[in-house]
């Protein structure tokens, strides 16, 4: 997955003028609203808590922060209306898409993303077709530099993690579901702030493709991130060095 946090990196020293467009923070915003129908106290609710945490590291104002809690619990304006939504389809090649979106309108969202997949040569795909190929897991990622390698396998370990991988300059830690709070307290614990630290969608296996082929394919994951129902894209697709040196170049 090393490739695919590289990827996330990339897209983030990128991601001024997306921050500008307001489409972060509306992402932002409808993660903690989501949240926040489990109840709005921080300390009870740890899904909201790791929403709050994502939205204070991207700099998201304090009001925006609570009206989205307020819109989650039924307090604020638009009480309710979002709902959660998992499509799947397929990009060029055949590469395996997830596309997970917090949404008002399903028939909209699912225009939008059939729209998109049809432009670039992709299409939708059945409940079932691609799900099947992937598994939730927790996961973390935050650079190396700075860590020693010994107690981050320790404390990854004790909080439940199932593989903690150092490569190319970062950290990965994968661990099952259940286990996010504890590795995530652990890291706490240690002072170390993760730059991702989500529940996530992760292929059994992937899919190697020449560089050319993986930029086509990422033109398309990109193109869906950029619609506003859009919370996540998942794929199956392997990022080699040499398209990630290509993505970056752009």
């Amino acid at each position: 997955m090393s490739g695919h946090s590289k990827w996330s990196t990339i897209k983030r020293k990128k991601g001024a003028a997306d921050a500008r467009r307001g489409q972060l923070f509306t992402r932002l915003a409808r993660e903690i609203s989501m949240a926040a129908r489990q109840g709005g106290d921080l300390d009870a609710n740890f899904r909201l808590r790791l929403a709050v945490d994502k939205a204070r590291t991207n700099n998201m104002p304090k009001d925006n922060i609570e009206r989205a809690i307020q819109r989650g619990t039924g307090e604020g304006k638009d009480g309710g209306g979002l709902e959660e939504a998992m499509y799947e389809g397929y990009a060029p090649h055949g590469v395996a898409l997830l596309i997970e979106c917090v949404t008002d309108n399903r028939n909209r969202a699912v225009a939008e993303i059939r729209h998109v997949l049809n432009r670039y040569g992709g299409s939708m795909g059945e409940a079932g077709s691609v799900s099947w190929q992937f598994n939730r897991v927790a996961y973390f990622a935050f650079p190396a530099k700075g860590q020693d390698q010994d107690k981050v396998f320790e404390l990854a370990v004790e909080g439940g993690a199932d593989d903690v991988r150092f490569e190319d300059g970062e950290v990965e830690i994968v661990g099952q579901v259940d286990n996010f709070k504890e590795i995530n307290d652990q890291l706490q614990a240690a002072r170390i702030a993760p730059e991702e630290a989500e529940l996530r969608m992760v292929p059994t296996n992937e899919i190697d493709l020449e560089p050319d082929e993986t930029l086509q394919v990422m033109r398309v994951i990109e193109a869906l991130e950029e619609l506003d129902d859009v919370q996540a894209v998942y794929s199956n697709l392997h990022v080699s060095e040499e398209a990630l040196a290509q993505l970056e170049a752009a």
